[in-house]
């Protein structure tokens, strides 16, 4: 239950405000929607993605830092803006998070489970080549493995 959690404040991408500081619903889906985000979560689980308009996520997870990057895609409505917050909807999940956003700078935010200020991910906003993984096993010629830009939607 926790990963679940977890990969959804991960897969979360970034939400402006005029200033750094606590980010609402409106702001921080402005911020985010369509953009790419690099995340770190708060137990070592770090990747990228990028929030769909439609409340659908896609992006890459590597849990706790380390093992396989795998790619994660969450359905159409998993997020939703719900009484002035942004909230999950995960099928099988027992309870439905809701999430704090705190803008670090024009590019940054910090996430976190409403109620677990521990338990956040900080996201950067990713302006180059999309990329869905690395390579497990790297040698001396081992190179990054990415999408070709013919494949990506956009690369925002």
């Amino acid at each position: 239950m926790l990963r679940c959690i977890v990969l959804t404040v991960g897969l979360l991408a970034a939400l402006p405000a005029a200033v750094a500081g606590e980010m609402t619903a409106d702001e921080a889906s402005q911020f985010v929607i369509g953009k790419m985000f690099n995340y770190a979560c708060f137990e070592g689980t770090r990747g990228q993605g990028r929030v769909n308009s439609d409340g659908s996520v896609a992006g890459s997870i590597q849990f706790q830092g380390s093992g396989p990057v795998r790619y994660a895609q969450l359905p159409v409505n998993t997020l939703q803006v719900r009484g002035g917050s942004v909230c999950a909807s995960l099928r099988g999940l027992p309870l439905q998070p809701c999430f704090n956003f705190e803008r670090m700078s024009d590019t940054s935010f910090r996430g976190s489970i409403s109620g677990l200020g521990f338990a956040s991910c900080e996201f950067t906003r990713h302006g180059g080549q999309t990329v869905v993984a690395d390579s497990v096993h790297r040698s001396n010629s081992a190179r990054r493995l990415g999408l070709r830009p013919s494949l990506t939607a956009d690369n925002n």
